[in-house]
Formats: structure tokens, sequence, C-alpha cells
């Protein structure tokens, strides 16, 4: 965590039930939206000890998805103030989480997710930058901080 925060009173939503899924292996293995937001709504906010989905940083509705081409067509994210600073470690954390969670079959491809408010353009290139995210993933302390995002149990 950082040790000034930059929103140091965030509007906190309740987390949403979640859906009971098909779980017989001859179900169909499509991907919807909301499969990939049950994957990446429990992601913790770098800042604060809440979820992007407590913080209403992500929505099933942000996500869109294409199952006949086998890929995740966008994922846009809104964090609680604009030009927040820890837009570019919420974006690492979503493209890590995806790349970890679907089979090599299903692309994570760049352009996927994106920042949609506040310094939009660079932030998007930076994420979507395959060696910037490599070389991003290589630095022990934002690594760090990316794994506590996404394996923190303390939501």
């Amino acid at each position: 965590m950082t040790l000034g925060l930059i929103n140091a009173n965030p509007i906190v939503h309740a987390k949403k039930e979640r859906v009971a899924r098909c779980e017989d292996p001859h179900c169909d293995d499509a991907v919807d939206p909301l499969d990939i937001y049950d994957f990446v709504r429990d992601i913790r906010d770098p800042e604060h000890p809440y979820s992007l989905e407590q913080l209403s940083v992500l929505s099933e509705e942000s996500i869109t998805v294409d199952d006949k081409l086998g890929r995740i067509l966008k994922i846009t994210f809104t964090p609680t103030i604009q030009h927040c600073s820890m837009a570019t470690v919420i974006g690492l954390c979503l493209r890590v989480k995806l790349q970890e969670c679907f089979p090599p079959h299903y692309k994570v491809s760049s352009r996927d997710v994106l920042l949609d408010t506040g310094p939009c353009f660079a932030v998007n290139k930076q994420l979507n930058d395959k060696e910037r995210v490599a070389a991003a993933l290589e630095n022990p302390n934002l690594r760090q901080l990316v794994d506590e995002c996404l394996y923190s149990n303390e939501l």
C-alpha cells in the first residue's frame, strides 16, 4: 500500500452475490463476460483493502467477449478518481490475471485492457505493449504489488 492515499475516502459498494454456474463437464465451454468478471472481480485495489468490484472500478458490463474468435475483445476500467496514479497497476493486475486464468488458445491480446478515464492514451499504450508489461513484471517491487493485489486474502 502507498503511504499517502490518493483517494482517502473511496465509495465502497456491496459485493454482488456470485451466480451459480454450470459445473457439468458436458456444459457449453463458451466464455462470457460474467465468466471473466468472476475471475477479476476480487482483485484488490492497490491502495485500499477493497476489491475492484467493491470500488466499482469494473463491472460485467465493461467486458466484451467474442467466443467465436476465442478472445477477450475489451475490458474497460474506471479508477475511483480521475488521474489515478494506480491506474497502470490496476491494468497490469487485470492483464496478469487474465493471462493466468485462460488457456493459451483464448487470446488476451493488445488493446484488450483499457483505462476509461483520465490519462487514457499513455496508460493504455503501456498496458497493451507486451514488452512494457514484461519489463514491468521483472521489477521485483512492482511484481510484489501485483501479487499482493491478485492473491490477497484480506477481502
